[in-house]
């Protein structure tokens, strides 16, 4: 699909969303922020940037997963959440408590990040500036992150846990769940400062498989690297620094206790509606050999 066609195609299912929720008399969701294109069935599916439903086969997930217990890290809208739950497992979705908690670089301000983030929410250029007192942050998290998952969950008759925390937090404790068959990090890393202590606090959760999808920096995956991709301006980002490559992902998990890990796969599209194409590696590190 062409990006043109692609952008049509996707203004086509936003405008089918729209008109399908005024029919079902759904309101409060016009300024939701989709990442996930989602099928709730009765002819209502969200218009999100990623729609992985054609492409689902290229991470290899078990088709049966009853008796499993799931994490799906930097949940967003929840589809593979759902789609784990779909397929039998126990899931529990792990999200960030605000947009106050994304990572930071240091020395960067907190409505700086915000300014950003309505930018992405709002394109129409809607202005919130007066909003910007205590609350008006809750509404940002609320159109971006935690209005669309319980959206689809209340639509889907969904048995998902959501649990809010950074990365960096999820302990036993937090999650009341230890030794996961299967920990699920999408496009997460990428936005942390300090991934190997994200990937350390998911460790000892695991007691099955860790399967981590993102990309990887262009070049040579030997030996292992870690290139820095926030720019130099100190007031600007895309809340993105670091992509370690293969062979520095492969040495890391199995410093943490994994004894095997392998590249399982790639996965490729098309940003919607803009076009743009993706390239992710799939790797699974698993605690015990297959």
């Amino acid at each position: 699909m062409t990006p043109t066609t692609l952008a049509e195609e996707f203004v086509r299912q936003t405008e089918a969303f729209a008109a399908r929720t005024r029919e079902l008399g759904l309101s409060g969701i016009d300024r939701y922020y989709w990442y996930h294109t989602i099928d709730l069935g009765g002819g209502l599916v969200t218009p999100g940037l990623y729609d992985y439903r054609q492409t689902l086969g290229d991470f290899h997930f078990p088709a049966d997963m009853r008796g499993m217990k799931v994490l799906d890290v930097g949940s967003a809208t929840g589809f593979f959440a759902f789609e784990f739950e779909r397929r039998g497992a126990r899931v529990i979705s792990a999200e960030l408590p605000s947009l106050r908690d994304l990572d930071r670089f240091p020395g960067q301000d907190v409505e700086n990040s915000l300014r950003k983030i309505e930018r992405m929410i709002f394109p129409d250029g809607l202005k919130l500036e007066g909003l910007r007192r205590g609350d008006e942050e809750r509404e940002l998290y609320k159109c971006l992150l935690d209005g669309p998952f319980q959206f689809c969950r209340e639509r889907l008759g969904s048995k998902v846990e959501r649990c809010y925390s950074t990365i960096y937090d999820l302990s036993p404790e937090k999650l009341g769940e230890t030794d996961f068959d299967l920990i699920f990090v999408g496009d997460v890393l990428v936005h942390t400062l300090y991934p190997l202590r994200a990937l350390a606090a998911l460790a000892p959760l695991c007691r099955g498989s860790l399967v981590l999808a993102q990309m990887l920096p262009e070049g040579p995956q030997e030996p292992p690297a870690m290139v820095y991709v926030g720019g130099d301006d100190p007031a600007e980002d895309h809340i993105s620094w670091w992509l370690p490559n293969k062979s520095c992902l492969t040495e890391l998990f199995l410093k943490l206790g994994f004894v095997q890990v392998e590249e399982t796969g790639w996965h490729s599209g098309l940003l919607r509606p803009g076009g743009h194409p993706f390239r992710r590696i799939i790797l699974t590190a698993r605690k015990q050999m297959p």
